[in-house]
């Protein structure tokens, strides 16, 4: 029987996340977010892309990217300077729960994709 906290592909759910709308947002609202909200993004998503990253850290990272995504936020994102500051927030608290799971492959894989759109 399968876990119901997991979809068919074993991946861990979290209410409010999908990769297409992390995607979406991601290629959205990375200028205006700016480089260390992305960059932290980044490493979560591919800290859970990694197998040996366990269930409940990946329900970590899917929670604090569904908060990243979800357009009710704490502080609105289109709200200048300080839109992304709870985002930042959300995603540094994951990642420093997580941050086993965030090696130098998953650092390396963040750093090019953020690297292709911001410099």
């Amino acid at each position: 029987m399968s876990d119901p906290r997991e979809d068919s592909n074993g991946k861990a759910k979290v209410d409010g996340y999908s990769d297409e709308s992390f995607w979406h947002k991601v290629k959205q609202f990375a200028k205006l977010a700016g480089r260390e909200v992305i960059d932290n993004a980044l490493c979560l998503y591919y800290a859970a892309q990694r197998p040996d990253t366990p269930k409940w850290a990946k329900t970590v990272i899917f929670g604090a990217l569904a908060y990243f995504i979800t357009p009710l936020d704490a502080i609105p994102d289109l709200t200048p300077v300080v839109g992304f500051s709870d985002d930042l927030g959300a995603l540094a608290a994951a990642l420093a729960m997580v941050s086993m799971y965030v090696d130098d492959k998953v650092k390396q894989q963040a750093a090019a994709k953020t690297s292709a759109w911001f410099d």
